[in-house]
């Protein structure tokens, strides 16, 4: 079967009004007839469906039996739908738009095994979307299409229950005047001369451009927009049918009557992150007086501590770095840590996330620590997941991310929605978008994997994240969202751009009411 087969049979089914699971088009491009299996599949589909899946496919092609599905389904749609578009415009976003020029330039090897190797260990207790030891990518194209078109179908499908989605292909061919609606990817979004904005969406079939008039109330929702996510517009197609006027924009979103999980008894869990042993802004002391709170009768309800990334100040992370190290050594830094994490009582659980200082690749999502490092840090037998990943304690569901990619959230949107100063703000948008790294080839790396273990597909309870080093605690849509702080105190850089950090901060969730309290350890 030749690819050019595949993206035939996807075309033509976008001209009907259709779209189809890559294993559907493949069964239907493997038919000894193609035209006609199309034409008994449309024939067959239920009315109120929008695509076709493999299932139907098979059934409506009963009286015939084809071969196998091929293996490669995905990417072989994927790589070919892009390849044939014969323009600036792949049918699948490959980050090449005008904003996006040479952003995988100087990346750095992506790594293909994670801290077990080749082989694909179960992710430990507790633990959902731990991509450790699953890593697929080699860094080409066609795993960045596989990427991407992961997120289209996964973030699309939230979507297309909430508007009559209909392809790109399939809306250039409908009359003017007609009401549309569209499931994209934004891959522009530039002002009018006359002070409107057009937003460029981008589906499997290929683009069409929707007008966002300045004096509507949507308006302001195109300040929300990042680059490469998903959302869904509804309006009408202008009489000459060259572009639709929005009428409404819709994110993928968390529900609005979300309810979060709680504990069925008191307990409590320390949510901390940034801890950076092996700086010379390391604050030892402060460490101490939480670990020593720990043992106090008031700490006995803390049973967990949850630590979102950067447990050491790592080496060569930054230039000149080197001259702020009391510890040169990135083993040796670990080796600090794990005397440091010895002081928690031996009865708290525990469980660690990477981040950008750790000893892993810089590129999201990143595996857990190898074996040697896990060994290091063996105090507690502290559960060791990936960035991100979703952990369960007491029955609640806590979505833990380091976070670098809000630098790239609250650098592209307006301050009154993500700023430093109130991280939580930022995590919002990420909530809002059900993605954490929406924008892709900015200020973060991104590693293409079969999967995008980037899009946050069931909702947490409880959204943790670090990274800034400033304290954010809010709620969004019922979902506890904390930014815990860091235990280094300002640095060179930090202060070279007026940054000062929230220090030595422990917030306490209560897991039976999600409230949190700011404890002050310096």
């Amino acid at each position: 079967m030749h690819r050019e087969e595949v993206v035939r049979v996807v075309r033509e089914l976008a001209r009907q009004g259709y779209n189809a699971e890559p294993e559907a088009a493949t069964l239907l491009a493997n038919a000894p007839d193609p035209d006609r299996a199309i034409e008994r599949a449309v024939e067959t589909a239920p009315e109120d469906a929008l695509k076709l899946r493999a299932d139907h496919v098979r059934s409506a092609l009963a009286d015939a039996p084809e071969g196998p599905p091929s293996n490669a389904v995905a990417a072989e749609t994927g790589a070919s739908d892009a390849a044939d578009s014969g323009g600036p415009n792949p049918s699948v976003s490959t980050g090449d738009h005008p904003r996006n020029q040479d952003r995988t330039s100087g990346r750095s090897p992506v790594e293909t095994k994670g801290s077990g190797g080749d082989s694909r260990d179960p992710a430990p207790p507790g633990v959902a979307g731990d991509m450790t030891g699953r890593s697929t990518g080699t860094g080409s194209y066609d795993d960045f299409v596989t990427t991407f078109r992961d997120r289209y179908e996964r973030l699309g499908g939230k979507l297309r229950s909430r508007v009559n989605h209909r392809p790109a292909e399939a809306i250039e061919s409908m009359p003017g005047g007609s009401e549309v609606a569209m499931v994209g990817m934004v891959n522009d979004v530039r002002s009018t001369a006359s002070g409107h904005w057009l937003v460029e969406l981008e589906d499997t079939s290929g683009t069409f451009p929707w007008l966002v008039m300045k004096d509507r109330d949507i308006a302001d929702l195109v300040d929300e927009l990042l680059l490469d996510e998903v959302i869904a517009a509804e309006g009408t197609l202008a009489d000459d049918a060259g572009i639709a006027f929005v009428d409404s924009l819709h994110f993928p979103d968390v529900p609005r009557t979300y309810e979060p999980d709680t504990a069925d008894r008191p307990v409590q869990a320390a949510l901390i992150s940034d801890v950076h042993v092996g700086s010379q802004e390391f604050l030892p002391e402060a460490w101490s007086r939480f670990t020593d709170w720990l043992h106090t009768p008031e700490g006995e309800s803390v049973e967990y501590v949850l630590i979102a990334g950067d447990m050491v100040e790592g080496v060569g992370v930054y230039p000149g770095q080197e001259d702020e190290l009391v510890v040169k050594d990135v083993y040796d830094q670990y080796e600090t840590f794990s005397e440091h994490l010895k002081e928690v009582p031996g009865d708290v659980e525990i469980v660690m996330i990477p981040g950008n200082h750790d000893a892993v690749r810089l590129a999201e999502p990143q595996p857990g620590f190898d074996e040697e490092l896990r060994s290091i840090m063996s105090a507690h037998d502290a559960r060791i997941a990936s960035n991100p990943a979703t952990v369960t304690v007491e029955g609640v569901d806590v979505l833990m991310y380091h976070g670098v990619s809000l630098d790239e959230v609250i650098a592209e949107l307006p301050d009154e929605l993500a700023s430093y100063d109130e991280p939580d703000r930022a995590m919002t948008q990420l909530l809002k978008k059900r993605h954490l790294a929406p924008q892709f080839g900015g200020r973060m790396r991104i590693a293409p994997e079969e999967r995008d273990y980037l899009v946050i597909d069931e909702v947490p309870d409880v959204f943790h994240a670090g990274h800034v080093h400033k304290i954010g605690v809010g709620t969004y849509h019922g979902v506890r969202i904390v930014n815990s702080g860091t235990w280094q105190a300002q640095t060179n850089f930090q202060q070279s751009v007026d940054l000062d950090p929230d220090v030595a901060f422990a917030p306490i969730l209560d897991l039976d009411t999600l409230d949190v309290t700011l404890r002050k350890f310096q």
